[in-house]
């Protein structure tokens, strides 16, 4: 976070990262970088568009005689450490959010089904567990939301930590998995849908109950690595407002692995303003009264 710098594009702090020039170890200028803020900002200006603009010579990094190195063993976490943040939900912001939007009982279903935790590194703040679909534990995302909103806080800074970090486990090989993946061995049939956050994912699979419903962690988490655990399974993936073609295109590279399919519900019919805050499916299904809404 320290190396994030206010972006020029959207005006927020600590969301743009600026490239630098290793002949002089300096940033080639203020403005020369990329948002983090990839659906509601987008801004990303390039070392070759700036030495083009003012006709210098670009000449790219290129590694040569890379020396490809053993894959390290997977490390994994502790299921204490999973049993230990199972308690203390009357303080978890995620968990208050849940039972007013759904009540008691739909919110220790998916407390159950998603074995979601909570964690004293912020006060209210969630664990959200990745469990691989052998049932074990790669690591917990911690995260800070709003228990009124059921937004995630992001001011004076972006509240995302790690457990696997936390605990302080040495040269630990993390290996992400799918949020949800342990669901997969359930239900060999079920068809998967997949979005990016936890949280969607949770409210989705309490409003869509007929899917298994997965979250990649981020709008680049679809990787072949990670899909390899959806082979020969139908897969619905459900992109946030703006990153459609990002994910059409991702379901093309992947179609070998799995049955793939975009859904295209959002970008054929958000309104301007919802393209500009990138709502993702969650936003829509919590519009409606989950007690008059037909499950599909």
């Amino acid at each position: 976070m320290n190396s994030r710098y206010t972006c020029p594009n959207c005006g927020k702090k600590k969301e743009f990262i600026r490239y630098i020039d290793i002949k002089t170890n300096e940033h080639i200028a203020d403005f020369v970088g990329k948002c983090n803020r990839l659906n509601n900002c987008g801004y990303h200006f390039t070392p070759k568009q700036y030495f083009e603009e003012n006709k210098q010579e670009f000449e790219p990094v290129v590694k040569r005689n890379a020396v490809i190195l053993p894959k390290k063993e997977i490390s994994y976490i502790h299921k204490y450490y999973l049993t230990e943040s199972q308690k203390g939900y009357d303080k978890n912001n995620f968990i208050l959010f849940l039972m007013q939007q759904f009540g008691i009982e739909e919110t220790n279903q998916a407390i159950s089904k998603y074995s979601i935790g909570t964690s004293k590194h912020w006060t209210g703040a969630t664990v959200f567990w990745q469990i691989d679909i052998h049932g074990k534990i790669r690591t917990g995302k911690i995260m800070l939301y709003d228990a009124n909103t059921g937004k995630r806080i992001k001011e004076p800074r972006s509240y995302i930590a790690w457990v696997h970090k936390i605990i302080k486990m040495s040269e630990y090989e993390l290996r992400q998995c799918f949020f949800g993946e342990h669901l997969l061995k359930n239900d060999l049939l079920k068809p998967i849908a997949i979005v990016e956050s936890e949280k969607t994912a949770i409210i989705a699979s309490i409003f869509l109950p007929k899917f298994i419903w997965l979250a990649c962690g981020n709008v680049n988490g679809l990787s072949a690595e990670k899909c390899k655990v959806l082979k020969g399974r139908n897969v619905v993936l459900y992109p946030d407002i703006n990153c459609f073609d990002l994910w059409s295109k991702k379901a093309k590279q992947l179609c070998t692995i799995a049955n793939f399919k975009v859904s295209d519900l959002l970008e054929l019919n958000a309104s301007n303003e919802e393209r500009k805050q990138g709502l993702d499916i969650a936003d829509y299904l919590l519009r409606f009264d989950l007690s008059k809404y037909e499950k599909m």
